[in-house]
């Protein structure tokens, strides 16, 4: 991003970047976002609850997704409508399911919010259907679950926003076409690099298609900065948890509501750009006031976004409609 579009951002937003207060009533608005029962998706579960949302959680624990609910309704009141259906990202059937309850379920969907993420998995390991677990996780799984509710957001006149990460600058910064499950030279932050990056892909393809179909669904990119939440204490190994909970006691790591801030921002805000990364804006981009942040070329490089799509199609055997 040059000088000139930063000071653009700040003038959009202020000194302080966006925050929820900008958000007016959301009521009669529903919005779907995966895993919400804890970190940065349960905040945003929380922000839309408060302005009068309705929110489905997608989340594999039943157990601890009772509990969210349970601490929701505590402090919003036993109307606030928040609801969950089990899904794991991690097994393309779950996800099936899942989004086939959601179309019987809901009549609109105006945003779905791609949040739910492993990272860090210290040792190669494989989904249910053979997948890299992290490519398997955060873009295969992604992938079948918005093209299975597209036609649905579409109708609503809706947005999908997929949470991204800083990731997407480290490792190859491409998609290894020839091994993309690393039977070859695997490495925890290099797979995690490329799950990112692929999720980035998939929005800023899924854009292109949406300009030339003429649909009416607006796709947005974000990232939560360095943010308190579980996700590399629950997925990374031993020594990535050390480091990561002694980063947590350091300015370099913000709490998880205001990591959640560029996600429900990407969901509610209207006049974003769609060929951008939206997230925090201070040092290092890790932390700070939240708007348009730095997006590197590779991360749309035409030629590699036709072909991880049409790679992804082939790999999950969905096919998308548009």
């Amino acid at each position: 991003m040059d000088k000139r579009e930063t000071i653009m951002t700040k003038m959009q937003f202020g000194p302080g970047g966006w925050t929820p207060d900008r958000i007016g009533s959301l009521a009669g608005k529903t919005y779907v976002i995966t895993g919400a029962n804890a970190g940065a998706g349960f905040q945003a579960t929380r922000i839309l609850l408060s302005k009068g949302a309705r929110v489905v959680m997608l989340n594999r624990s039943a157990e601890r997704s009772g509990a969210a609910i349970d601490e929701l309704k505590a402090e919003f009141g036993p109307q606030a409508q928040v609801d969950f259906i089990r899904m794991d990202l991690a097994e393309l059937g779950s996800v099936r399911q899942a989004a086939t309850e959601l179309l019987e379920m809901l009549p609109q969907i105006d945003a779905l919010i791609c949040n739910a993420a492993i990272a860090q998995v210290p040792a190669r390991s494989l989904t249910k259907d053979g997948f890299e677990s992290q490519l398997g996780t955060n873009h295969y799984g992604h992938f079948v679950l918005c093209g299975m509710l597209f036609d649905r957001i579409d109708a609503s006149m809706g947005r999908i926003v997929v949470v991204a990460s800083l990731g997407y600058r480290m490792g190859l910064r491409t998609i290894r076409f020839d091994d993309m499950h690393w039977e070859r030279g695997y490495g925890a932050n290099t797979a995690y690099s490329q799950s990112k990056l692929a999720q980035m892909m998939f929005a800023y393809e899924l854009q292109d298609r949406i300009g030339a179909s003429g649909r009416n669904v607006e796709v947005l990119v974000c990232h939560p900065g360095s943010s308190a939440t579980s996700l590399i204490s629950t997925s990374g190994g031993r020594l990535t948890r050390l480091v990561w909970w002694l980063m947590t006691k350091s300015p370099m790591v913000q709490s998880a509501e205001r990591g959640a801030f560029p996600e429900v921002m990407c969901a509610t805000e209207d006049g974003l750009e769609p060929r951008a990364l939206y997230g925090p804006t201070g040092r290092m981009e890790f932390v700070g006031p939240v708007g348009r942040g730095t997006l590197e070329p590779h991360a749309h490089d035409k030629p590699v976004m036709v072909r991880l799509w049409d790679r992804s199609e082939a790999d999950t055997g969905f096919t998308w409609s548009i």
